[in-house]
């Protein structure tokens, strides 16, 4: 293990284009952050966004999450060019005659692709944690550490689109294609749900419950999204007639789906590259 894991980084640690794609997801985060705790000057209304209660514990654990996932695009372009420059510059075949066995060679990567989610996942914990407890107005340690389910489900959330990139990447070996491939299939799969929705389906929970297996609709529903979830938001909306009964729970059902469509895009990419001649 130990010796898959120092092939990659070495790799990595030589790879100019990972590391700073890789530096400007983790600064993305940390400034967005930033932009939150700004305060604003319309005229005479001052207004800051920390104080729409954003970083309060144990709401920043979901608001964090789900702002740091929408960011994660840049590291599965650092996966899926990982993927193609074994191919552009033959270290694949190289490392298989140096006797890394394909076997060895997938679980390299998928140690990867769990290497890059465990950072991530730590980086958003420690900005959270610094965040919370310089803004939040709660500050009591059963309410800071509750809700910390949001962190696992960013961190499945992770694994399970790495291993996807990194699929793709085996699958058409290319990175610029392989992330093309990746938005089609978003798009795809956007269709089908509002074919299902809008003009098969109208009315049911059909399309829902069929979409929910969706690789990318299963990662996405692992966690909702949090501004209606705000009390001002909901005022707002009860004022105006509006009633949100959305459930803002990790879903644990989103979260076996995913669990099983990792494993099959990593067995997948294995059963590739076994009967692929290199």
């Amino acid at each position: 293990m130990l010796r898959l894991f120092s092939i990659e980084f070495q790799k990595l640690r030589y790879n100019r284009s990972a590391k700073v794609i890789s530096l400007v997801y983790f600064i993305l985060i940390t400034f967005i952050a930033l932009i939150a705790s700004i305060e604003f000057n319309f005229g005479n209304v001052n207004f800051r966004v920390a104080d729409q209660g954003i970083f309060n514990f144990p709401f920043i654990w979901h608001f964090n999450t789900w702002v740091a996932a929408i960011l994660k695009i840049f590291l599965a372009i650092v996966i899926v060019s990982m993927m193609s420059n074994e191919y552009s510059y033959r270290t694949l075949k190289q490392n298989l005659i140096d006797g890394v066995s394909k076997k060895e060679f997938i679980l390299s990567k998928f140690i990867t692709v769990i290497g890059f989610a465990v950072i991530s996942t730590v980086f958003v914990f420690v900005v959270s944690m610094i965040l919370g407890l310089s803004f939040s107005d709660y500050t009591e340690m059963s309410i800071i550490f509750s809700d910390l389910d949001y962190l696992l489900a960013y961190f499945i959330k992770l694994v399970g689109f790495f291993s996807f990139c990194l699929f793709l990447g085996i699958l058409v070996k290319r990175s610029a294609f392989a992330i093309g491939f990746l938005v089609i299939w978003w798009i795809v799969e956007s269709i089908v749900y509002g074919l299902m929705k809008w003009q098969f389906f109208k009315g049911t929970d059909i399309a829902e419950n069929v979409s929910q297996f969706f690789p990318l609709a299963a990662m996405s529903n692992l966690i909702k999204e949090p501004f209606t979830r705000l009390g001002a938001v909901q005022s707002a909306a009860n004022q105006l007639g509006e009633n949100f009964t959305k459930n803002y729970d990790v879903s644990y059902v989103a979260v076996a789906i995913t669990l099983v469509w990792t494993f099959l895009f990593i067995y997948w990419s294995y059963l590739i590259l076994r009967k692929r001649d290199l």
